[in-house]
């Protein structure tokens, strides 16, 4: 399928679209050991991030560092990326 100008130019109206509306991947440092997270974000707070749930759990919550499915970043790469906090098991 050969695309024409007009199918070049809607292509690239989305794609700009997208980046304005921030639909752009963010990068993400994952970390499998806490210590490694924090070697690589000082001054930050380390979290523990569930890819599947798009959430992620600070320190003392009950799913911090649990399960397979996650790993350790900075609190604000994970913010920048689209993740959000977790309210359960806030103590």
């Amino acid at each position: 399928m050969r695309l024409n100008f007009y199918g070049y130019s809607a292509a690239l109206v989305v794609l700009i679209s997208c980046a304005a509306n921030g639909a752009m991947a963010q990068s993400l440092t994952p970390f499998r050991y806490e210590s490694q997270a924090q070697r690589n974000c000082p001054g930050d707070t380390i979290v523990w991030l569930d890819f599947r749930k798009e959430r992620y759990y600070l320190k003392g919550q009950r799913r911090y560092a649990s399960g397979n499915t996650g790993s350790f970043v900075c609190r604000n790469e994970a913010r920048d990326s689209g993740y959000r906090r977790s309210p359960l098991g806030l103590r």
